[in-house]
């Protein structure tokens, strides 16, 4: 299984991706975060390492979500066997789960958020994580959910950010996760506004745990002077 999360705020550029799996490292694969551009994940029953390339070429042409996709699904000979998520710096996604995926294989779209997932242990993962994400960043998570109107987010909901993806990870992973169990997680955060976050736990009984004790040292004064001192262009 690999489940993933993608978000961009259009008024900001701010990008953030999150992602977890039952196998090693999957932060050094999966997810791809471009600040002001959009984000994607390729998963799967096997990732493909060259879709990232074509989807950020796509989307820096001023292309669709959809139209990056399609370009990089119709060039792939072994396309039934990925699920790629790609979201523009609009906030709109769009999904290819391929024939070939192993159930269960699920994915739910909204304006600036989106998940998907294969070899879930339930379909209801994605929706836990996707809902989970609505409640802690937005203040009208269930018509965002249920109509799929434009989330409004809580004033400074970025600030917090990485918290948010990390207790949205583990709302899923307790509704399930990974059918063999879940070993590695990441998340990335890329902004204009601050230094790139970019955590992952390459293996571990607990990687959601793993992730929270890594944006503890994140967190703590050193480290966080040392980020606030970074360029941020």
């Amino acid at each position: 299984m690999t489940l993933s999360l993608l978000h961009v705020q259009p008024a900001t550029g701010t990008v953030a991706a999150l992602t977890a799996t039952g196998g090693v490292a999957v932060g050094g694969y999966v997810h791809h975060a471009w600040r002001g551009l959009g984000a994607c994940a390729t998963q799967g029953l096997a990732t493909n390492p060259w879709y990232p390339q074509g989807i950020r070429r796509a989307l820096r042409r001023h292309g669709s979500a959809s139209d990056a996709l399609r370009q990089v699904v119709e060039a792939d000979a072994g396309a039934s066997r990925r699920q790629c998520l790609v979201m523009a710096a609009d906030g709109q996604a769009a999904v290819h789960s391929g024939g070939d995926n192993r159930p269960v294989v699920a994915a739910e779209l909204r304006p600036t958020v989106a998940a998907a997932g294969n070899l879930l242990a339930d379909a209801s993962v994605v929706e836990v994580l996707l809902r989970r994400f609505l409640t802690l960043a937005c203040t009208n998570p269930e018509a965002a959910w249920a109509e799929g109107v434009a989330p409004r987010y809580r004033v400074g909901y970025e600030t917090c950010l990485l918290e948010t993806l990390i207790e949205t990870l583990e709302a899923a992973l307790q509704a399930g996760g990974d059918s063999r169990g879940t070993r590695s997680a990441a998340l990335r955060i890329e902004s204009f506004d601050a230094a790139p976050i970019d955590l992952r736990v390459d293996w571990d009984d607990d990687p959601a745990g793993a992730l929270r004790a890594l944006a503890r040292r994140v967190r703590a004064p050193d480290f966080a002077a040392f980020l606030a001192s970074l360029p941020t262009h």
